[in-house]
């Protein structure tokens, strides 16, 4: 009787038992590798959207603070995880610069209020966003790379950003939109929603 109860104690389990589970297991992740992807692809689109609605925020709030004219320029980098000075500006980065001006091979350059560029912030992507893909556009379709802010938050340049879609790999991604009025208000919005009544149709 206690050998009979110490062999049951001791046994494992056989190696169709883990056979089963392993394939139970694999059968599962399969299954739910979509649904992962699609949920990586919405936290990428969303940080990146996230960064760049905060950069339009500062440019506005640094020309309304300082009553002169600020810019946000979105700018491509050789490393999308480090601001460098190689950068060149790009419509389609969602890397970003806040300067007065141009920080075109100067986006390293330390935050100033006197040397030119007059860098006031800039963030890179990341290597998460590289994943993500950013278009820029103005007004009337065109690829644009640059909103400038004046002292009373109005948007002030020709050709400026008037709206940035960001958009994923998967199927199931939610894309987003930032939208910026004339009058310099930053939306966030889905372009796939049609029903007027919600308030993130674009």
């Amino acid at each position: 009787m206690l050998r009979s109860r110490a062999r049951s104690i001791q046994r494992g389990f056989s190696l169709i038992e883990i056979v089963v589970t392993i394939a139970v297991m694999a059968l599962l992740l399969f299954a739910a590798m979509p649904s992962i992807g699609a949920w990586m692809d919405n936290a990428r689109i969303r940080n990146v959207a996230d960064s760049l609605q905060n950069g339009l925020q500062v440019a506005r709030g640094e020309a309304v603070r300082r009553n002169e004219e600020v810019s946000l320029w979105l700018v491509a980098l050789e490393d999308p995880s480090q601001l460098d000075n190689q950068c060149t500006l790009s419509s389609t980065s969602g890397s970003w610069v806040v300067s007065v001006f141009s920080p075109f091979r100067h986006c390293a350059d330390p935050a100033s209020s006197i040397d030119a560029p007059r860098i006031v912030t800039g963030r890179p992507v990341g290597d998460n966003g590289a994943r993500v893909a950013v278009s820029a556009l103005a007004a009337d379709s065109t690829a644009a790379t640059t909103i400038t802010f004046n002292g009373f938050g109005r948007v002030t340049n020709a050709g400026a950003i008037r709206q940035i879609d960001i958009s994923g790999t998967s199927d199931g991604a939610r894309n987003l939109r930032l939208a910026v009025s004339a009058a310099g208000q930053v939306r966030l919005c889905d372009p796939h929603v049609t029903d007027t009544k919600d308030p993130r149709i674009c």
